[in-house]
């Protein structure tokens, strides 16, 4: 187990907490992050795509002139991919991009990823992120001048309905509950915040 301090909303030492060496110490390995990552991005491709080629085209099912003796190229219809109004050749068509990788490379990228920030010091527990009302003035004075950070991913419960409804607002934080964590958002910030109610309910869904 792996021991960690919990700070409060001024950085200063209020306890500490074990953590499994599994969830928060676990290897690197690139080949997760890469998987979940694709699958994130890939899956946001809507496929919609739908461009009609010759045969779906309206018209030109009769031969515009004979084939020969009018001085002009030889044409068979004026729906053909060449004509304005015409087909296009080799059309894209709609289709699903969907990819999901195992569970476990799911799970393992989220271990590798917990552990990335706690090994780079970029990984920050509070015992509480309480705040009176939801206001993101009030949580950005406190992400940015008490916690020192200038752009990081918060974790709390969702029943934190006034931390959730404050940080979302914030152009360079987030916030997410422990179950919405996913690889992109941790990546995308430098810092990660965890309140120790997060970091059990993390330990325990990873486990």
């Amino acid at each position: 187990m792996a021991k960690f301090d919990v700070v409060d909303l001024d950085l200063k030492k209020v306890s500490e907490i074990e953590l499994s060496d599994d969830i928060f110490g676990a290897e690197q390995n690139a080949h997760l992050f890469y998987e979940v990552a694709k699958m994130q991005q890939i899956n946001r491709r809507r496929g919609t795509v739908g461009v009609k080629n010759t045969s779906l085209v309206s018209g030109g099912g009769k031969k515009p002139w004979k084939q020969k003796g009018t001085g002009r190229a030889r044409q068979g219809s004026i729906r053909a991919s060449h004509w304005v109004g015409g087909g296009k050749a080799m059309a894209p068509k709609a289709r699903d991009y969907f990819y999901r990788p195992p569970r476990k490379v799911r799970r393992g990228a989220l271990r590798a990823v917990l552990s990335l920030r706690a090994k780079e010091k970029q990984l920050i527990i509070l015992d509480g992120f309480k705040l009176d009302a939801p206001k993101s003035k009030q949580a950005f004075e406190v992400l940015t001048r008490r916690l020192k950070l200038q752009n990081a991913l918060v974790i709390d419960e969702r029943g934190n309905t006034n931390l959730h409804r404050s940080v979302r607002n914030l152009a360079k934080f987030d916030v997410l509950p422990p179950e919405g964590l996913n690889l992109e958002s941790v990546l995308k910030h430098s810092h990660l915040v965890l309140t120790s109610a997060a970091a059990k309910a993390l330990e325990g869904s990873l486990s």
